[in-house]
């Protein structure tokens, strides 16, 4: 009985031992952790926050930690010594296993602005209608058919012409009587009878009436028509054949909406055609017909193009290059350009291993070249290839593209650009531009006229309405664009 008793005692010794052993472990385990909370706090509270984001949407930002409303997620802080910098800094090994290209914003002119497939046509300005004159019989028919390309005068029927023959007894008959003005009155007759001038030569001259008329081609070129055949009749108006000319050909050519407004009337146009391979002829575009197709989202261009020898045939297939522009104007590869569908991008290599997307403005596109008209400037370093994983890069991190104004400008002249002066008055003053009523301009055939010009962020205008401006500018890009302004007399 003793000895069972004291086993209780030693049980119940052992439970107390355990259960403070078991305290001091908690709370030796508790403190330990709020030490390291501790820890992590203080070595967090050393870097200033900017702000919270959620990494799948960056653009988001919030002014307290917690969980994304987004995403199942807490969300994460931007600290102050991660913005130090534009762009979004990437291992320099992950850019090179990326096979990333650069290249450098530079200044010169596209090879051609629009190039497009093309079909030879018929000018169908270029189209003779030979009709009946008066009501006859088919005599003869010439050897053609159509599809023949035939010469300017060639035969194509003998029309006979019964009613022709008492007029012309009458005229032979008022011949003899010497009266002028009656011999004149019958020979008009003739001709309002429909009677060609050479006819009523020939029964001048033989003195014998001809009711047979020989009808010919006055044009030369292809025959598309042939209604006339031996032994019928045709009354006046009768069309016995339709003639096209081959002097010149029309290429029409698909032209992407898009690229509409940058052509000109006039404008030369380089043509390859399949037949002739390695042969460049030229052409001139002569007309932009009005309809676009619905289903491609073209319109035709209508090039014209002298036929010598008759060697270009309508169907002949081949390709048009409108010439390029003599203006020199920024470029960058047409791979570097990402086009989101909102706003187009490019993205910017900077210094320190650091890239940012920058917001473009796009131009004409050719030769694998893409003119910019805003957004960059001249010797920028662009990513050629890999741009778009760089790009993913740095949405996740939260960094924005750098905006149109953000860019800056150059107030130097395009290379080779030709910098012109003029004087005016100015109108208006806008974000980024100002109107100028300005006197003519010799050198660019322009009258005196009131337009805008750009200005470049870095010319200070420093004029108000209606002063008085002396100011030099140049084309780049094709915009006039102020270089120089200096104001001359106070608004009045």
């Amino acid at each position: 009985m003793i000895r069972l008793e004291r086993n209780h005692l030693r049980w119940a010794a052992a439970a107390v031992g355990l259960i403070i052993l078991g305290a001091g472990v908690g709370f030796g385990l508790s403190r330990l952790s709020s030490d390291r909370a501790a820890s992590t706090g203080a070595a967090s509270g050393d870097r200033e926050v900017l702000y919270w984001y959620d990494p799948m949407v960056p653009d988001q930002k919030f002014d307290r930690p917690g969980k994304s409303p987004f995403m199942d997620m807490d969300l994460v802080p931007r600290y102050a010594d991660e913005a130090a910098g534009a762009g979004v800094r990437i291992d320099p090994a992950l850019v090179q296993s990326l096979g990333a290209r650069f290249a450098t914003v530079r200044r010169g002119t596209l090879e051609g602005d629009v190039a497009a497939t093309a079909v030879v046509e018929f000018n169908d300005r270029d189209v003779a209608i030979v009709q009946a004159r008066a009501s006859g019989f088919v005599e003869r028919v010439y050897d053609h058919a159509p599809g023949d390309v035939i010469r300017a005068g060639a035969p194509l029927a003998d029309l006979l012409v019964p009613e022709w023959g008492g007029a012309q007894i009458e005229y032979l008959a008022v011949r003899r009587t010497a009266d002028a003005p009656l011999i004149a009155a019958a020979r008009q007759r003739l001709i309002l009878l429909g009677m060609p001038e050479s006819l009523v030569s020939t029964v001048e001259r033989t003195g014998r009436p001809r009711t047979t008329v020989t009808v010919s081609s006055p044009i030369g070129g292809a025959v598309q028509t042939l209604g006339v055949r031996r032994g019928m009749s045709v009354a006046a108006g009768t069309t016995l054949a339709e003639v096209n000319g081959l002097s010149t050909v029309w290429l029409n050519a698909a032209i992407p909406e898009a690229m509409a407004g940058s052509l000109r009337i006039g404008r030369s146009v380089d043509v390859t055609l399949a037949a002739f391979p390695g042969e460049r002829m030229t052409g001139r575009l002569i007309a932009l017909l009005p309809a676009v197709a619905e289903d491609s989202r073209t319109l035709t261009a209508r090039i014209e193009m002298a036929n010598r020898g008759g060697r270009l045939r309508p169907g002949m297939y081949g390709q048009i290059v409108f010439g390029g522009g003599t203006e020199a104007t920024l470029l960058v590869p047409s791979e570097a350009v990402i086009r989101t569908g909102q706003r187009t991008l490019v993205m910017l290599a900077l210094e320190g291993g650091r890239y940012q997307p920058a917001e473009v403005r796009l131009g004409r596109e050719a030769g694998g070249q893409t003119q910019i008209l805003a957004g960059l400037n001249e010797g920028e370093r662009v990513v050629a290839s890999g741009q778009f994983l760089l790009d993913s890069e740095a949405s996740l991190s939260g960094v924005e593209a750098r905006s149109l104004d953000q860019a800056g400008g150059d107030s130097r002249p395009a290379a080779g650009a030709a910098i012109h002066r003029a004087s005016g008055r100015v109108q208006a003053i806008g974000n980024g531009t100002i109107t100028l009523a300005h006197g003519p301009v010799p050198a660019l055939q322009w009258p005196a006229m009131t337009m805008t010009f750009k200005v470049p962020r870095t010319v200070d205008p420093n004029v108000s309405v209606g002063d008085q401006v002396a100011f030099t500018f140049d084309m780049a890009g094709g915009e006039p664009t102020v270089r120089n302004l200096t104001r001359q007399g106070a608004a009045r």
